[in-house]
């Protein structure tokens, strides 16, 4: 973390992720741009896991990366691990977005099969006929029009954003915590294994 160009890089990298994320959270509330009753929409997007988690929470530790990389906190451990806890709270917004993705895109679309009422026609499915792999089955849902291929875009978009923000904050975890423990004691020229 005490890298100030690497940790640019990734501070710009998680921001441009983390607004594509609120972004594609935000695209969720509106199938193919129509405005929907909030109880029409899928019960998955209301978790705000593009808002929250793969974006705000995402944001804080990508703003202090651009701020300086961590400069001025180098100068001591204390000062280091403040880095470190922003960047596991950016893995865990992270994570939690790759779950409520993966839980979306499994559970389906919340739509109308043509009979006026809304549900979860693909909700049961096993693994074997889901109805990510069996295409065909996308016609079941009537209203709104193509709402099957508008949840299973964003919610992967959503999921690889998830995906790559945690391993970027895990990176910078692990960044932060081998400076914690060695950078200091290499500055002084000192050897770590006497300084905890």
């Amino acid at each position: 973390m005490c890298s100030e160009t690497g940790s640019r890089y990734t501070g710009m990298l998680l921001l441009a992720l983390a607004t594509a994320a609120i972004i594609a959270n935000l695209l969720l509330y509106f199938p193919n741009g129509r405005v929907l009753e909030p109880a029409q929409i899928t019960d998955f997007v209301w978790f705000f896991h593009g808002f929250l988690g793969a974006g705000l929470l995402v944001m804080v530790p990508a703003l202090m990366l651009l701020r300086g990389g961590g400069e001025g906190y180098c100068a001591h451990r204390c000062g280091m691990l403040f880095p470190v806890l922003l960047a596991i709270q950016g893995t865990v917004g992270a994570v939690y977005c790759v779950v409520i993705s993966s839980l979306g895109l499994l559970s389906g679309p919340f739509c109308d099969t043509g009979s006026g009422n809304y549900t979860y026609p693909f909700r049961n499915d096993s693994l074997e006929h889901n109805y990510l792999f069996n295409q065909p089955t996308w016609a079941t849902c009537q209203e709104p029009e193509h709402i099957v291929l508008w949840n299973v875009v964003l919610f992967s978009i959503l999921l690889g954003i998830g995906i790559v923000e945690a391993m970027l904050c895990l990176s910078q975890v692990i960044s932060g915590l081998c400076d914690i423990y060695c950078g200091t004691c290499i500055r002084k020229g000192q050897d770590p294994s006497t300084r905890l």
